[in-house]
């Protein structure tokens, strides 16, 4: 574990590139006086974003990449420039030991593959996921995975999200024992897919774990602050993280809209204003910005591609937090003990 975590940026990821990854170094710079960066990129824009920012100059090293993955760019075709390319190079500075994470605000499959190409999953992880933090009305955040990485899965690998997205939440939030939850369509426990059923039989009888299994958890609960952890296949997750940011929009732009509709409700704003802003701000993706691949042999954090200079301090923010926690090394040591206990299991049987 490293005090002064170095994080690798991929500079030129994302919708806007260098200078919002500059940018937004600089806030978490300010924020953090330890950090320090390898900022991976065509170092003939970078090196005039840095001069006019002393401070982040001083805490970073340059390394020259001269080609960047598109976004529209197939896994396949990045993995083959993974040498040449802002993105692969960040990974490889990580698989290198150069750097304790790297940062992308990049195209999404392309970071999935070259990061599971690059750094290989931990021992006993058949799939790495997708995991994130958002907002509740609970006393904290809540971890979700998968968010998309794995659109088909197992009960065996519902099972070792739970075990990577609790190890998360230690980590993030501080949590001795998350509650863990599986998202389904009922609470009941007949309801459910086999692969979701199964996963919480295993769950229910492990409490040698540090987590506590509550159960099935359905969409519309998983803003209200009864879990800390939800676990899902990628394509549930997906579509359930699109329905919240999505209605997140909605409720924005329709007291907007109402908000601006007559000098009435015009007058109404002024006075309700610190309460919309406290709103607009919990509702904000980029306060929540930093999705992780856990499950691989190193940390790779995931930017919005059209997240703002908060947006991408706030991830660089995740990347140290995991940093400091050593959390590649609580989940293998999660995941060993999760196993262990299925082999004397099946052992006595």
């Amino acid at each position: 574990m490293s005090e002064s975590p170095r994080i690798a940026i991929d500079a030129m990821g994302g919708d806007v590139g260098v200078a919002v990854m500059t940018d937004g170094a600089a806030k978490a710079l300010a924020a953090d006086s330890a950090l320090r960066f390898l900022m991976v990129g065509d170092e003939a824009a970078i090196a005039p974003a840095l001069a006019a920012k002393p401070a982040l100059k001083a805490a970073t090293e340059i390394r020259h990449a001269p080609e960047v993955i598109a976004g529209t760019d197939k896994p396949s075709q990045a993995i083959r420039r993974a040498k040449t390319t802002s993105m692969g190079l960040a990974i490889d500075a990580v698989k290198q030991g150069e750097a304790e994470a790297a940062l992308s605000a990049g195209n999404t499959g392309a970071l999935m593959a070259m990061s599971k190409l690059a750094l290989r999953t931990l021992p006993g992880i058949d799939r790495p996921a997708l995991a994130a933090l958002l907002p509740t009305l609970g006393d904290n955040d809540v971890v979700m995975l998968d968010l998309g990485a794995n659109t088909e899965c197992d009960a065996n690998n519902l099972v070792e999200f739970a075990v990577m997205g609790a190890a998360y939440a230690r980590a993030a939030m501080g949590l001795e024992r998350p509650r863990v939850r599986l998202l389904n369509i009922g609470e009941e426990e007949l309801k459910g897919t086999d692969e979701v059923k199964q996963a919480a039989a295993m769950l229910r009888g492990a409490d040698y774990l540090a987590l506590s299994f509550g159960g099935n958890i359905e969409a519309d609960r998983i803003g209200r602050g009864n879990a800390d952890v939800i676990v899902s296949d990628g394509f549930t997750g997906n579509i359930a993280l699109k329905s919240v940011e999505g209605t997140a929009r909605f409720i924005t732009d329709l007291l907007r809209r109402a908000f601006t509709s007559s000098l009435r409700s015009k007058a109404g704003f002024v006075l309700s204003r610190p309460a919309f802003h406290m709103l607009k701000t919990h509702l904000d993706p980029n306060n929540h910005n930093g999705a992780v691949f856990l499950g691989l042999n190193g940390i790779v954090v995931k930017s919005h591609g059209g997240a703002d200079v908060s947006g991408v301090a706030n991830a660089i923010g995740v990347a140290a937090k995991l940093a400091r926690a050593s959390i590649t090394r609580r989940i293998a040591e999660d995941l060993e003990r999760f196993h262990a206990h299925q082999t004397e299991t099946a052992a006595a049987k």
